[in-house]
């Protein structure tokens, strides 16, 4: 509910000038009645001053009444002065609120709440800048890092590539080999590309769902069979645990990219031969999606930061677990568009990442 920050000062205002006025109108008809009474109970010389005085309010209502409207005017004009001044105070602390030091907002008393809500706004304010100032330095140092990584598989696929075309009589195994490594280099270089394109995807476009009803349990296979590749090389297997078909209300496409992502995240970062396992159950309305990982625990800031965009787990980004670090910042993403939730856990065996997404359009 918004505050009418306006609407209660003019009632402050208004209030303020009602009071002074009671009681101006009370302490003359109060002077009123004892110029009345002091007439009637002294003899006055008809020179005196104070006998002429009360001798007038006794006998000029009318008289009274200017009064009375005058010391109404001057209540006014005093009251409006003090509002303005409170505009004059709030116009002042704007100039305070868009700087970026940590200098608080003073405001008069009446204006406390005033007060209260512009500090509130300027350290949010704060809050955000430094946030922003971070995630453009972690992606400055980003492209920096991908920039130099890009240009090592492409010296090699030069090299190699500068052998085959130079040696026109080399043997078919070796020709061979040097193809096969030079294509290895590509397929890095073009992932490596990727991620420079997500970093500007990021940036420039706003997600945007296209609903429709989706079999969870097929889409994790399809995914799971996506990585048979990798897992096969790494020496690694996905346990599947679904027990009920589960059909969810989303996009189909962003949600097979959170999960991948996770997964990914997830063969990337484990450590020995436990198989990566993937829990689905069912609560409510919603569809619990667990993605477990036996590997090294990771420490309670970093689970707070880990869901930021351009924020790595791996400062030195070696080349199983470098990436963007755009993957889980999106998947976070793209679950609340649905309407649902995504965390993490860790400890000294497993870490554990916990997506929850109702089965229904919201």
């Amino acid at each position: 509910m918004k505050r009418k920050y306006g609407n209660k000062l003019v009632w402050k205002l208004i209030s303020r000038i009602i009071i002074q006025t009671i009681i101006y109108t009370v302490c003359l008809i109060i002077l009123y009645f004892v110029g009345n009474f002091v007439c009637r109970l002294f003899t006055w010389q008809p020179k005196d001053f104070l006998y002429r005085f009360f001798k007038a309010i006794e006998d000029n209502v009318l008289f009274l009444f200017f009064t009375w409207l005058i010391g109404f005017i001057v209540i006014c004009i005093l009251s409006l002065r003090k509002f303005l001044s409170y505009i004059d105070a709030i116009v002042d602390a704007s100039e305070i609120l868009i700087t970026d030091n940590d200098d608080l907002i003073r405001l008069p008393e009446d204006l406390t709440s005033v007060e209260t809500r512009m500090n509130q706004v300027k350290q949010e304010s704060l809050h955000n800048l430094k946030l922003a100032r971070e995630n453009e330095q972690r992606k400055n140092d980003l492209i920096v890092y991908l920039a130099h990584d890009i240009k090592t598989p492409l010296t090699s696929m030069v090299g190699y590539l500068s052998l085959l075309d130079e040696i026109d009589d080399m043997p078919k195994s070796k020709r061979k080999k040097y193809v096969s490594i030079a294509l290895d280099k590509a397929y890095k270089l073009e992932d490596l590309i990727n991620e420079l394109f997500d970093i500007t995807r990021f940036n420039s476009e706003t997600i945007i769902l296209k609903n429709e009803e989706i079999n969870l349990r097929l889409m994790l296979e399809q995914i799971i069979d996506d990585f048979y590749p990798t897992l096969n090389d790494l020496n690694k297997k996905i346990e599947f645990i679904m027990e009920n078909n589960i059909t969810l209300y989303g996009d189909s496409d962003k949600l097979a990219r959170v999960f991948n992502n996770i997964i990914k995240n997830a063969i990337n970062y484990s450590i020995g031969d436990d198989p990566i396992k993937i829990e689905v159950n069912i609560d409510e309305n919603n569809a619990n999606v667990i993605i477990s990982n036996r590997g090294n625990k990771i420490s309670d800031v970093e689970l707070q930061k880990i869901f930021e965009k351009f924020y790595r787990l791996d400062s030195s980004r070696t080349s199983k677990t470098g990436g963007s670090g755009l993957g889980l910042a999106i998947a976070k993403e793209i679950v609340e568009l649905h309407g649902g939730n995504i965390k993490a856990t860790s400890d000294l065996e497993f870490t554990k990442f916990y997506i929850n997404l109702p089965l229904r359009k919201s």
